[in-house]
């Protein structure tokens, strides 16, 4: 049986957007992160293909909040003839403000190791339990406000203004409103490391007294 290793951080932030798929051109943010924006979180502290982060829950610890948000949006996502012509347009979007969540999640070893890189290979190979030591070095990384990549709170603009251990005064809001998701994106990229795009959501998901517990899913095939 594979031996799972727990981890935890909090963050912090002004502004959140955990977009949910189904409302198009002007994104609205679910109440709180996706699977995959957990997984993304942690990993940005410590990120290793020899390991397999999975999200456990995350606690919502600031009232929810939505806000109007404006921006000029000169990505890949224009028309063509906005791409060529250098023209950017206006995107609307309804964000969250003032957030704080604590994350919950476990590590275990990554078991499809055919899609592994050698390097990832040979750490593997050198480390009696990787689950374990990406525990302790991950727990140090926190410790020190070192990461592998800027965190974010959903797009990539929007960084936190804390990220480390629980802190003391942090609460619960435990007297939210239990709210139900009727379809909830989980990842993206649902088949695991090195993969294609493969769509994965999860259905009537529920966010009681403040706390959202992911469901365990099947492993990556």
């Amino acid at each position: 049986m594979t031996h799972a290793y727990s981890i935890q951080m909090e963050i912090a932030g002004d502004t959140a957007m955990w977009t949910r798929p189904d409302t198009g051109d002007s994104p609205v943010s679910y109440l709180a992160p996706t699977y995959s924006a957990v997984k993304a979180i942690f990993e940005s502290v410590l990120w290793g293909p020899a390991v397999e982060i999975v999200p456990i829950k995350a606690e919502i610890c600031a009232p929810v909040q939505f806000h109007a948000y404006h921006t000029n949006y000169g990505g890949p996502l224009r028309k063509s003839d906005n791409i060529k012509d250098g023209n950017s347009y206006q995107l609307s979007a309804t964000v969250l403000v003032n957030v704080c969540y604590r994350l919950y999640a476990e590590v275990v070893p990554y078991h499809r190791k055919d899609r592994l890189p050698q390097k990832a290979l040979d750490w593997d190979a050198a480390t009696t339990s990787p689950g374990h030591a990406y525990q302790e070095i991950f727990n140090r990384r926190l410790l020190r406000g070192q990461c592998y990549s800027v965190p974010s709170l959903g797009w990539h603009e929007f960084t936190p203004s804390y990220f480390g251990e629980f802190r003391k005064d942090t609460r619960v809001i435990e007297d939210l409103p239990t709210a139900m998701i009727p379809s909830m994106l989980r990842q993206v990229f649902s088949k695991g490391y090195n993969s294609e795009v493969a769509y994965l959501y999860d259905t009537d998901v529920e966010i009681v007294k403040g706390v959202l517990i992911y469901r365990k899913g099947e492993w990556p095939c």
